[in-house]
């Protein structure tokens, strides 16, 4: 049986969504069901909560966990980006909150045939979805080693990228690489030592850059981030917890468009951005994880919560 382990910022994020009895919420990024389980128990004897994931392995183990609740837990294999699909086909207009939790869990992590862990040895896979066909060993051995480069680089921040992908390019030229210890070694050994971050292995940001393109993360969040909140009822709050820069720049950008900032150029006639008052933010800066969390739960090192509250109804009404 898989092991989910605990849920970052629980508390913060229970204390941001606020659920309350006969809501109806949105969990994006349902996992083993640990922010679910406490929306249902804060949301009953009617409340319910629409809980999806790409992953079967945590629709099974959330079915379990969330058992008790019977239809009031209604579980959903799908991607998050399609949200407004989903809710359509459950009959669910309007949401009183919605939740993600991004990133990787500590099962797919810790499952080594997975592909997600540096630290185990695995075939190059990293699918969240394994009914796609893409994995990371697909991107390593077919793309240019120019659209490595930036591919590396733009979903990680990583300084290295250009030699990672060099390194890379040569390697393969050679022989497939195929594993997650080949990939792992080679992208350390491009990087000077002298400039290993202290405390994780130096093909971290690598490997996140890789999964973020398999599972096409990115263009995901902020879809699904824009049609959750424009399901929100007025006062109903979006609760976003990240892991790295790219994440949260993409919630940080979308909220602060969806509050009404605009970044079009003042010389410009009229909006272009898309930017239209919808949300208030609640959290200037992001809640970050106390100490003892993170003693508790490494996992937690880098989470970065971001909250808002719709104020306003969609221009088709809301």
């Amino acid at each position: 049986m898989p092991v989910f382990h605990k849920p970052v910022l629980l508390n913060e994020v229970i204390g941001y969504l606020a659920p309350k009895p006969g809501g109806v919420y949105a969990d994006c990024t349902l996992g083993g069901g640990g922010y679910a389980e406490e929306i249902l128990s804060r949301g009953g004897p009617d409340g319910v909560l629409i809980g999806i994931d790409r992953d079967e392995a945590a629709i099974e183990q959330a079915s379990r966990v969330l058992s008790k609740y019977g239809q009031r837990a209604k579980l959903v294999r799908a991607d998050f980006r399609d949200l407004r699909t989903i809710l359509d086909s459950l009959g669910v207009s309007k949401l009183d909150g919605v939740a993600y939790d991004l990133g990787v869990s500590g099962y797919q992590l810790e499952t080594g045939e997975r592909g997600f862990s540096l630290m185990l040895d695995a075939p190059l896979d990293m699918r969240m979805d394994r009914s796609q066909e893409l994995t990371a060993a697909d991107l390593v051995s077919r793309l240019p080693e120019r659209e490595l480069a930036d591919l590396i680089k733009t979903h990680s921040d990583e300084r290295w990228a250009r030699r990672i992908a060099r390194r890379i390019a040569e390697t393969r030229a050679r022989g497939p690489i195929s594993t997650t210890k080949q990939l792992a070694d080679l992208v350390a050994g491009a990087i000077p030592r002298a400039a290993w971050p202290p405390g994780r292995h130096p093909a971290t940001r690598t490997f996140q850059a890789l999964r973020i393109a398999v599972n096409t993360e990115t263009e995901a969040l902020e879809k699904s981030l824009r049609e959750g909140i424009e399901a929100l009822s007025i006062g109903g709050r979006a609760v976003v917890v990240s892991y790295h820069s790219g994440e949260d720049r993409i919630v940080k950008r979308t909220f602060r468009l969806m509050s009404g900032h605009c970044e079009c150029p003042p010389a410009l006639p009229e909006c272009a951005c898309g930017a239209k008052k919808l949300i208030k933010i609640l959290t200037k800066k992001p809640v970050v994880p106390s100490p003892e969390e993170i003693k508790d739960n490494p996992r937690a090192r880098s989470a970065r919560l971001r909250a808002a509250e719709k104020v306003a109804g969609n221009q088709n009404g809301g």
